[in-house]
């Protein structure tokens, strides 16, 4: 069954559209993630747009997050507090995101911005997740003690001033990593259309020592509304949100996101960091093919917004 999307300007095929919002979304309950780092180049490789793909994505990501925190907040597994502050500088990121986004849209450089990136940040990232979690299922199956920092423990960040203290976590911190926390994955969630989870979670353990219990629904919530001023930025800005396409995602996504948060209880943490760290090198890779690979247009033609007849 074909459906046309009148910003992408091209049909696709209903029940495909609405098998990836369904599968991303499963992840985003698995995972604590938004989703955004699968879900968009999906998009992108079935052939729709960047542009429409990142800015659209945005609404997924906030659906199936939604659909989430809601089992998370019943759990009583966020810290609302902690969120909040890292929602603040996510809300200011993605503002910035989105003005950076419409210059490099306008001057043609956006496609290879988005491919660069995706390469650079999930290669790296993907690339530590798999280390740590590989050793840490060694340690476990050989029975020698964890060498992660317990939750209270101190790093160099503890030393920073402008504390505040987070009774959910058990954390005493300063609020400056938290706000550039949040300011980093708002401006990336905005430029390459996803919700940061990928790299929040990991930021929250490993850096806050925030505990394992807490940082998934936490890492949602935050993405939930730093993705809603995504969206709402780009579809007063860029308007590349195509309101089709996201319908059929979003109804995907929350199914999706259901059967993920309550599968995600059943797994160990190192397994879940394990399976995240494949996907998440998974696309990273199948990125680097494509800039690697000769296209078969060596030109295109293009006509920018305000060019004259």
């Amino acid at each position: 069954m074909q459906l046309y999307l009148p910003i992408a300007e091209i049909p696709v095929n209903i029940f495909v559209i609405f098998a990836m919002g369904g599968a991303v979304g499963f992840l985003s309950g698995l995972f604590g993630i938004g989703g955004g780092f699968l879900l968009t180049p999906l998009l992108i490789f079935s052939g729709i747009p960047p542009a429409v793909s990142v800015a659209t994505v945005t609404t997924q990501v906030v659906a199936s997050s939604a659909s989430a925190v809601v089992t998370y907040w019943r759990r009583k597994a966020i810290d609302f507090k902690l969120a909040g502050i890292l929602l603040a500088g996510g809300v200011f990121g993605s503002l910035i995101g989105v003005i950076l986004f419409d210059v490099l849209q306008s001057v043609g450089q956006l496609d290879l911005v988005i491919s660069l990136s995706y390469v650079t940040f999930l290669g790296a990232i993907g690339g530590l997740m798999l280390f740590e979690s590989v050793r840490a299922i060694r340690r476990r199956k050989s029975g020698s003690a964890p060498s992660a920092r317990r939750p209270g423990q101190h790093n160099w960040i503890h030393g920073l001033p402008l504390k505040v203290r987070f009774r959910r976590s058990k954390l005493y911190v300063s609020v400056i990593p938290v706000v550039g926390l949040g300011a980093i994955i708002g401006f990336l969630g905005t430029i390459l259309g996803i919700g940061g989870g990928f790299m929040m979670v990991p930021a929250l353990i490993y850096l806050l020592r925030v505990p394992t219990s807490i940082v998934i629904g936490t890492s949602l919530f935050q993405i939930l509304f730093t993705m809603a001023a995504a969206t709402i930025f780009h579809s007063m800005g860029t308007k590349t949100v195509d309101i089709v396409l996201a319908l059929t995602l979003m109804i995907g996504g929350v199914i999706g996101a259901q059967f993920g948060a309550r599968m995600g209880q059943n797994l160990r943490g190192d397994q879940l960091r394990l399976l995240l760290a494949l996907l998440v090198l998974g696309v990273g890779l199948r990125f680097a093919v494509d800039l690697l690979l000769v296209p078969d247009d060596f030109y295109s033609i293009a006509i920018r917004k305000g060019a004259g007849s």
